[in-house]
């Protein structure tokens, strides 16, 4: 574990209830594969579950469009005023003045959209759940793929927020939620076509992917996104053999040569494959 690695992570530590799994690179039977494995020997590992699901929802909203770095602060303090041991979250929520909420998550940025959405999703889930408890028994114990369809009719919840809650929360194995580290970095190695949208990302990764490894796999793709791959200087445009996916990566948009990191769908490889 590096020193930047937290020691309670959002999946729920060793707490969250999940089956810890297997890393060998060599058995693998996809590239994809391949490379959680290896993040598997880079990387901590985590467990799944365990999370309760409105506050999991709560604090994926919160993060979109931003950093942990500025979410969670906004997190804490939401916890800190509407939330508590013998409080129901979505109850306190709904009943929030926005201005108050907007002012208490400044720190997360948009706030005034955010707690828009935050107050109109804790009413809709007093409305079809009646308890934030309720809803959490849904999302845990509900089929995924209604889950899934349920919350994305919510307004402000994507793809990625309805997988982490369904990952964090529900434990669910098989979900690989696709952020901006996953959508760029599987794309630009190759194993997602160049052009494809997170959904396509997603679709490829949990086809590829053993079930009990997509959580894994989304986790600490970010976290090799931060350290190794990131957007605009990738560890190996300075030198090839800093990245330990240097042997199976097809740097997609990734100029050495010339020092140039471009988006793998304005790569001239993918607008000659599409021809």
């Amino acid at each position: 574990m590096s020193d930047d690695e937290p020691a309670v992570n959002i999946s729920g530590g060793t707490e969250g209830g999940g089956v810890a799994a297997e890393f060998d690179p060599a058995t693998a039977d996809t590239r994809a594969e391949v490379v959680v494995d290896r993040l598997g020997e880079l990387y901590w590992q985590k467990t799944y579950g365990g999370q309760d699901a409105f506050t999991c929802l709560v604090r994926t909203i919160l993060s979109q469009n931003t950093s942990d770095k500025a979410s969670q602060p906004a997190h804490d303090a939401l916890i800190d005023r509407y939330g508590g041991p013998e409080t129901d979250l979505a109850a306190s929520l709904a009943a929030a003045e926005q201005s108050e909420l907007a002012e208490t998550i400044s720190s997360a940025g948009l706030y005034n959209r955010k707690s828009e959405i935050l107050v109109a999703t804790a009413e809709w889930v007093l409305e079809e759940f009646g308890s934030a408890g309720a809803f959490d028994e849904f999302v845990t114990e509900g089929a995924p793929a209604e889950v899934r369809e349920t919350l994305l009719s919510v307004r402000g919840v994507g793809p990625k927020t309805a997988d982490c809650v369904l990952l964090f929360a529900g434990g669910r194995g098989g979900v690989f939620p696709v952020d901006t580290h996953v959508h760029r970095i599987y794309r630009r190695m190759g194993i997602a076509p160049a052009d494809a949208d997170h959904e396509d990302v997603r679709a490829v990764l949990e086809r590829e992917v053993p079930t009990a490894k997509c959580g894994f796999g989304h986790t600490a793709t970010i976290q090799f996104g931060r350290e190794y791959c990131t957007a605009r200087k990738p560890a190996c445009l300075e030198d090839p053999e800093a990245c330990p996916m240097a042997d199976i990566c097809e740097q997609v948009g990734v100029y050495p040569e010339t020092g140039e990191v471009i988006d793998p769908a304005e790569a001239p490889e993918a607008a000659e494959s599409d021809t």
